[in-house]
Order: C-alpha cells, then sequence, then structure tokens
C-alpha cells in the first residue's frame, strides 16, 4: 500500500467521516424511500379523492335536474286541470274571449315562478288559436313569426298531436326568436304533454331555454374536463354540455344495480350512469379516466428527488468534516477521553434536560397513539369515509381486549347556558376514570356536539346486566360532583363480538337509544335493546295552516294554543325524542313561508333558523322544544304578513288541488283555504269548471292512479293510499264507476305500453 493512501485512510479513521456520512447516507435513502411511497400514493389517492367529490357534485346536479323537470310536469297537469275543455260560448257557438283570458292569467300564473321556461303553448285541435302566457296568436303565426324553425312548425306539431304519445322532452335545437327590433337565435328544448292518455282536450307544449336551465342546475362543482349528458325514458339524447358526445355501444355494456347506478370505463373515459326515479331519465356523467400528462409529472418528480439526493450526498460530505470537532467534543463532555474540572456537572445537567424532554416527547406519544385509537374508532364507524379494502392501522386494530363489547353514547348537556364549558379533554378524562373504577378494559373518546363513545370490553355476555345496574348510580354521582354543571344521558348498544366489523353497528344501536327514545322518558341511562319503535304521531294538517295564518294576522295567541296542544297530545302519545323534533322543524318551517322577503336583509330568518335549530338538535324533552318553537313563532309574526293574493281563481284552486290530491282535501277544508262558504265554494266551482268537485278531484286522483297502475309495481291498495283514498275498496270502487273497468283489469290492459 503506498504512502499517501495509508495517510488519506488515517485521515479519515481519525476525523470519523466515514460514520457520520454513512448515518446521513442512510437518513437520505429513509426519506427517499419515504417520500417516493408518499409522492406515488399521493398521485394514485388525489384522482380517487376528485372522483369521490364528483360524483356528489353530480348527484347534487341530477336532483336539480328531477325538480326542473318535476316543475315542468306539475305545469303540465295543472293546465290540463284548469277548466275549458271547449272555447265555444254556450249562447252562440263562438270562441268566448272571458275563458281565452281567464287561461292566458293562469297560464301567466303558473309560468312566473319557473325561470328557465321560455314559453307555455296552449292549443285545441278545432282551433287556429295559441294561449300562451303574454297573449294569443294563431298556431301558425305563432311558429312563423315569434318561433320561427325549419321542423318544427304548425304543420309539425297538428299532425304530432293527432297521434297518441306519452309526455316527451326534445333535445335542444336552435330557433328564430323575435324580439321587438330583430330575431334573435336561441337553443330551446321543447317539452310536450301527453295525449296517450287523455286529461283534457289542450294540447301543451313548453318551450326550455337550455341555456338557462344549465345555469338553473350549476354545474361548477364537476370535476374539470366532465360532462353531463341526459337521456330521456327511450335512451335518446335530450341534453348534453359536450359537443362530442358519442355513445356508440357504450349503453348497451351497461347493467343498473339495485341503487340505479352503473359504471362503465371505456378508453380513456369513465362513464357514471344513475337512473332517475322520477322519469325513467338516465343521466351520463362523463370523466377523464386519469389525470392528463401524469407520465410528465412523475418524470419531473424522479428529477427534483435525484437532483435533491445529490446535493444531500454533498452536503452530507461538508458536514461531516465540518461537524467532526463539535461531535468529538460532546464525546469528551460526555465522559470520552481525559475530562477535568466540572465536565461531569455539565454533563449531569445534560442528562436530567434530557430527560425531561424525554417525558415530555412520552405523554405526546400517548396522546398522540389515543387520538390514533380515536381516528381508527371514528373511520370504522364513519359510513362514508371508511373503505374496509384500504384496512385500518393494524397497531388499533382491538381497540378493547374482551371477547365482547358494548358501545355507550354519552351526550352532556350545558345547564346554564352562559356558564363556560368545560374542555372536552378534561370531560373524556372525567368518564374514563370513573369507568375505570368497576372495568378495566375502558376507552373514552370524544365524538361530537357533546356526544362522547366509551367502548367497554367484556369477557361473557352476562356482564352487560352488570354494567348497566351500575351505570345510573355512576352517572347520578358525576350530575352531582365532577359533572354538576351538565345534564349527562347515556345509551348503551346490544352485545357485540370484539371484532372491527362491528364498531359501527354498535355506534348505531347506542345512537339510535338516545334518537328513539321517549319524550316522556325519565331515566337517563337508556338500554337500547329495549327500544320501543313507534309511530302515532299527532300532525293536524289543518290546524297548523290555522297556525300559519293567526301569525300571518298577528294573532299570536292563537298560535300558541295550536303549538302547544299539538306538542303535547304528541307528548301524551309518548312518541321518539327525534319524531317530536322533526314535528317541530316541520311546523317552523311552515310557518315560515309567509315571512315578508325583506326580513331576511340581514341574515335575520337565517340567523333565527340556526338558533331553533340548535335549541331543538340540544333539547332533551318536549318542553324546551316547545318553548323554542314558540319563541321562533313570535319572531317570524314581526316579519309575517296576511296573504293579499286572491286565492279563489280557477289557477289557484286547480293547483292547489294537484299538489295536495293525496291528503284527504273534503269540501269544508278546500273552502276554509280559499277563505269562503263550503256553500259558495261549491256554487263557484261547478259554474267554473262545468263538474261539482267531487268529480273533479276524482278525475285528478284517477289520472295520477292510472299512470302509477301503468308505470309502478305498487299494489292496489298501496296505490289507491297514495292518490287519496282511504282504503282499496273504495279506490276500486270510484275506478271502475268513472273508467269502466276494475285496475287491475285496468293495469292488464296495458302491461306491453
Amino acid at each position: 500500500m503506498r504512502k499517501d493512501d495509508y495517510n488519506l485512510k488515517r485521515f479519515f479513521t481519525n476525523l470519523g467521516i466515514v460514520q457520520i456520512f454513512g448515518s446521513l447516507l442512510l437518513v437520505i435513502g429513509i426519506m427517499y424511500i419515504s417520500n417516493y411511497f408518499v409522492y406515488k400514493n399521493s398521485i394514485s389517492g388525489v384522482y380517487d379523492k376528485v372522483a369521490q367529490n364528483n360524483n356528489l357534485a353530480v348527484k347534487t346536479t341530477i336532483q336539480s335536474f328531477d325538480d326542473s323537470f318535476r316543475s315542468i310536469n306539475n305545469i303540465i297537469h295543472s293546465i290540463h286541470g284548469l277548466p275549458y275543455n271547449s272555447l265555444e260560448s254556450e249562447e252562440d257557438g263562438r270562441i268566448d274571449m272571458v275563458k281565452v283570458y281567464t287561461m292566458q292569467d293562469s297560464i301567466a300564473t303558473l309560468v312566473s315562478s319557473v325561470d328557465f321556461i321560455e314559453e307555455v303553448i296552449v292549443f285545441y285541435d278545432d282551433y287556429d288559436l295559441a294561449i300562451t302566457s303574454l297573449g294569443t296568436s294563431s298556431l301558425k303565426d305563432l311558429f312563423q313569426n315569434k318561433y320561427k324553425h325549419d321542423l318544427y312548425n304548425e304543420s309539425y306539431w297538428r299532425t304530432y298531436t293527432k297521434g297518441e304519445n306519452t309526455f316527451k322532452m326534445l333535445p335542444g335545437q336552435y330557433f328564430k326568436v323575435a324580439t321587438n327590433s330583430s330575431w334573435q337565435r336561441k337553443k330551446l328544448m321543447v317539452a310536450i304533454g301527453g295525449n296517450k292518455i287523455r286529461i283534457s282536450n289542450k294540447n301543451i307544449i313548453i318551450l326550455i331555454d337550455e341555456a338557462a336551465l344549465l345555469k338553473h342546475v350549476n354545474q361548477k362543482l364537476m370535476i374539470p374536463g366532465g360532462s353531463l349528458i341526459v337521456l330521456d325514458q327511450d335512451r335518446s339524447v335530450i341534453l348534453s354540455t359536450d359537443s362530442s358526445t358519442n355513445l356508440s355501444g357504450v349503453l348497451d355494456e351497461v347493467y343498473f344495480n339495485s341503487s340505479q347506478e352503473a359504471s362503465l370505463k371505456k378508453e380513456d373515459y369513465q362513464y357514471n350512469f344513475y337512473k332517475s326515479d322520477l322519469n325513467d331519465f338516465v343521466y351520463i356523467n362523463k370523466v377523464p379516466y386519469q389525470f392528463q400528462n401524469i407520465n410528465s409529472v412523475i418524470k419531473a418528480n424522479e428529477m427534483i428527488m435525484i437532483s435533491a439526493i445529490i446535493c444531500a450526498i454533498l452536503l452530507s460530505v461538508l458536514l461531516s468534516i465540518y461537524l467532526n470537532r463539535p461531535v468529538k467534543k460532546i464525546i469528551h463532555q460526555l465522559g470520552g477521553g481525559s475530562s477535568r474540572g466540572n465536565d461531569f456537572r455539565k454533563i449531569l445537567s445534560g442528562v436530567v434536560k434530557m430527560q425531561m424532554e424525554l417525558d415530555k416527547a412520552k405523554q405526546q406519544l400517548k396522546n398522540a397513539e389515543s387520538e390514533a385509537r380515536r381516528s381508527v374508532f371514528l373511520q370504522a364507524v364513519d359510513e362514508y369515509v371508511f373503505d374496509p379494502q384500504h384496512g385500518l392501522q393494524p397497531s388499533y386494530s382491538d381497540l378493547v381486549r374482551g371477547k365482547y363489547f358494548v358501545l355507550m353514547m354519552v351526550h352532556l348537556d350545558l345547564k346554564d347556558k352562559e356558564q363556560a364549558p368545560m374542555p372536552v379533554e378534561v370531560i373524556a378524562a372525567v368518564l374514563d376514570t370513573a369507568l375505570r373504577k368497576d372495568h378495566n378494559d375502558v376507552q373514552v373518546f370524544y365524538d361530537k356536539s357533546m356526544h362522547f363513545v366509551a367502548l367497554i370490553g367484556m369477557g361473557q355476555p352476562k356482564d352487560r346486566a352488570i354494567l348497566l345496574k351500575g351505570l345510573k348510580g355512576l352517572f347520578a354521582g358525576l350530575e352531582q360532583e365532577s359533572l354538576s354543571a351538565y345534564s349527562v344521558w347515556a345509551s348503551v348498544s346490544e352485545l357485540y363480538a370484539a371484532e372491527l366489523k362491528n364498531y359501527k353497528l354498535a355506534y348505531r344501536s347506542a345512537m339510535n337509544g338516545l334518537l328513539y327514545r321517549a319524550v316522556n322518558e325519565t331515566s337517563h341511562v337508556l338500554d337500547a335493546e329495549k327500544i320501543h319503535y313507534g309511530w302515532s304521531m299527532y300532525f293536524p294538517f289543518d290546524k297548523i295552516e290555522k297556525l300559519s295564518n293567526y301569525l300571518s294576522n298577528g294573532k299570536l295567541h292563537e298560535g300558541k294554543e295550536i303549538i302547544s296542544e299539538t306538542l303535547q297530545k304528541n307528548a301524551s302519545r309518548n312518541v321518539h325524542q327525534h319524531q317530536m323534533a322533526h314535528i317541530a322543524k316541520t311546523m317552523f318551517l311552515y310557518i315560515l313561508r309567509n315571512v315578508n322577503p325583506t326580513a331576511n336583509q340581514d341574515d335575520e330568518m337565517y340567523k333565527l333558523e340556526q338558533r331553533f335549530l340548535q335549541k331543538i338538535d340540544s333539547a332533551h324533552d318536549y318542553m324546551e322544544i316547545e318553548h323554542a318553537l314558540i319563541e321562533a313563532a313570535k319572531h317570524i309574526a314581526k316579519y309575517s304578513k296576511p296573504e293579499e293574493t286572491n286565492k279563489l281563481n280557477p289557477g289557484f284552486i286547480s293547483q292547489y288541488i294537484e299538489l295536495h290530491y293525496m291528503e284527504n282535501l273534503y269540501l269544508d277544508h278546500i273552502a276554509e283555504i280559499v277563505e269562503t262558504s263550503p256553500k259558495y265554494f261549491s256554487s263557484y266551482f261547478k259554474k267554473t269548471f262545468g263538474i261539482n268537485y267531487v268529480e273533479y278531484l276524482n278525475k285528478v286522483r284517477l289520472s295520477h292512479a292510472k299512470e302509477l297502475l301503468k308505470d309502478s309495481t305498487l299494489s292496489i291498495g298501496e296505490i289507491g293510499e297514495k292518490t287519496g283514498y282511504l282504503n282499496s275498496s273504495t279506490f276500486t270502487t270510484t275506478f271502475k264507476k268513472y273508467v269502466g273497468i276494475s285496475p287491475s283489469e285496468y293495469r292488464k290492459q296495458h302491461a306491453n305500453e
């Protein structure tokens, strides 16, 4: 070996460069491997997260489309329900313009609330007269001088309506629309009411502004680069946000599951299919299957990591040389080599400091472990976030040591709302300490909204009865001592085997104990196994309507009586807590209808609603719910105003019947709604609609019953209930009287349509 090589080796050995460099290089390698896995998982995980968010956004958009199509369908049914199946005057047989103008006013009222409808056109087979929301004209002039299209002219619509057709939605076409001074090119969709089953002699065409409809449903939340395609019940495209849509071969490969959803990957795209329950429409969300240019991103990240490694190696060499002397001094201070003076005192001081830091780190580690267990538990019970294919941290999969376990949900409510609440960490520690006095296998987590979860491991099933027996005294003591500022409620789940998959079931079981507790329940410890499920709620629609009218007219005392009576009757029936809360929320939203629009200029109504919902969700007996609802009613009464609209008009009456036909619409009730006497209303209805009220109501109900008989699998009794008949016998008798055959025979005749 040459002398120069020997000196170089001795130099490196003496400086300790090899040891320091090797340690730093090991750290760099570990950092590189960790960074690589994080990078790979993030690249693959980002797309999955974006796809999940896009799925939720698409379902929201589809719901908006369904609501829009439902509004169109309701308008068509309401127009069919208007009187005047014939426009001829009874005296001379000429067109009665009073009927025409009345119908035009009713159409204008129905259309005014829907901003994406361009126009509604109503015409008859025997007249060259078109009635719109803006006026009347001949059908031929309307499609020549107002809405001009090469195909959809007066002759086309005449020919179309002579045949038997179901409700049809035609895809958007560019029309020339006349304005005050020029022609405007506008893309319009056409909805035409079906005449296969004649509800009236009216032919109805609704022109829809496609751009306004797309703006109404708001697609901004969908994934960039995605598109939405809408197919009608015949699987024809009626709307697409992608001009290059090609569904060739796509529909043939799709099979819908029980949730009315399906997906298909083809080429570079994924097609997500959703089937609507409203009208059998199919919505297709077309999104890129993976991010574009992902390879260039991968190469760029690899170059960054390689550059970082090279720089880190150079830095390691420099640091090794630079840190050699300080490292030798530290070793010397810790007892290495010869030491003089007070070095040991300094070392002892350093060791004590290190010990304190180590104790602090242990506590932090303990807190981190507790938080990790809580995170694992919350993932296990979350029905939307947790994916069993990904698995959970194996170190914390067994949260209890026993063979069985129960889950206890503990809810705390601050008695004095003005008092400062205790930190949730302190409350969790109090509960943990109290439960561990009799049970060693306990895990306590904070859930949300002052809900705490306690997992209690058990060796035998009989231990659950022992636990329940001791909990009442335990919580009574806590309310008197450590948690004296709170009211404490607890719900104990059923007994489950200690497996991760059962945590979700136990969580739901304990939560049901709180939700389904009776409003008159006095015990603060509820047994989920003894929940009594019942649905004997009391909700008088006529009195709730009166409540809204009383508040509109400033009759707060009468309104309070209805609120108290409704909630007290439900309390006497011992309904569930969540049912009582639902009744109160429904009454609140009902009386909120008559609030003056100017009342929300400073978000006053929004703030009132938030305060009310918070009080309802935290209430523990119906008296708190009643107090919250009365306070809200007082506030709403200040901003309410009486209805100034004349309800005694054909448009309002037909629309009200169309919206409420499934209810018990007796004559006295609807007369009260339009604010007149039953006798006068009966006479007015006969004169205006040409038939008596009962016959008209039966025709409306039976028109909907026919649709359900053809298009659903509901039983005859269920269809009768859904269309307003008290029992299947009454429904069958009425159906046979007006249609001539029984409902079952009608369903057989139209089974193949």
